[in-house]
């Protein structure tokens, strides 16, 4: 009797197969959002921040540099330099429903576009940071972050999740 052995094309259905498993795990990791509170991720956030440098804004300071109004969210954390010749700024905002977060990222995204107009032309290392924001959404999550430290506060925020 002849034993019968798997052809190539066989081993290959179950390798693409595995292969799209870990893919769709993988995107289900980093595309979730978190099912931590708001306090819990703003604690993990803040805990890495400068706070010589950056300083916890109020709300109305929040509506007037994006023109939202924080009590939409579930939560907002905004910090921002004391200096007007500094672009340093934090931000961090829980949405209620995945419908806001349009909103919100235009709102960053003009914000940003204002910011470099400010600075252009007088401060170059300001326009350098502002061309280099990190920006992530995970789930209702936002984070926003101009810093020359964005790097390891993007980071605190992805580890907080």
């Amino acid at each position: 009797m002849m034993s019968k052995k798997p052809g190539i094309a066989h081993i290959m259905k179950y390798v693409v197969f595995m292969l799209i498993v870990v893919f769709v795990v993988l995107l289900m990791l980093f595309a979730s959002g978190s099912n931590k509170s708001f306090d819990e991720v703003r604690q993990g956030v803040e805990g890495s921040l400068d706070t010589e440098v950056l300083t916890e804004q109020e709300p109305a300071v929040f509506k007037r540099n994006f023109s939202l109004n924080a009590a939409d969210y579930d939560g907002v954390m905004y910090y921002s330099s004391g200096s007007n010749i500094s672009a340093e700024e934090v931000l961090l905002i829980k949405v209620k429903s995945e419908s806001q977060i349009q909103e919100i990222t235009d709102a960053i995204d003009q914000r940003v576009e204002a910011r470099i107009n400010d600075f252009d032309g007088y401060a170059p290392d300001q326009v350098k940071l502002l061309e280099n924001v990190r920006q992530s959404v995970r789930g209702t999550y936002i984070f926003f972050a101009c810093s020359q430290d964005a790097d390891a506060y993007l980071s605190a925020f992805s580890s907080s999740l």
